[in-house]
């Protein structure tokens, strides 16, 4: 690989707590990536348009607000509407087991809950990216 992989670590919806997103966005810079933060209340639109504008290899998204089920599937749609359905689009934060194989369903890649390893995380995105 000739440059870092970059990954786009979003705050979609109004969810209003970011220190999960921050953790993961640091975690991700020490496991040698290139991390573009968006910051909060970020719509799937802005989400995407950064993600194409930025060049990343994968979209990383957390939520807390329990409208992961409407969100992370909208940009994953957009993202294929734009043409960059090559975007690794992983999700974290609050989210039931259950709703889990319906994102995965949707174009989710996987989806990370409290407790998970950064380092999970990070070897994740590292396996899965593909590069352009």
């Amino acid at each position: 690989m000739d440059r870092k992989i970059r990954v786009l670590v979003a705050k979609p919806g109004l969810d209003g707590h970011d220190r999960g997103a921050k953790v993961v966005a640091r975690a991700l810079r020490d496991a040698g990536m290139e991390v573009i933060y968006t910051g909060l209340r970020q719509t799937p639109e802005q989400i995407v348009s950064a993600a194409i504008q930025e060049d990343v290899d994968c979209v990383a998204l957390s939520i807390l607000s329990g409208a992961h089920n409407h969100l992370f599937p909208k940009v994953v749609d957009l993202l294929k509407e734009k043409g960059a359905d090559d975007v690794l689009v992983v999700g974290g934060g609050v989210i039931p087991d259950e709703d889990i194989p319906g994102l995965v369903a949707k174009g989710v890649a996987a989806v990370f809950t409290p407790g998970t390893p950064t380092t999970k995380t990070a070897e994740y995105i590292r396996e899965n990216i593909k590069r352009k």
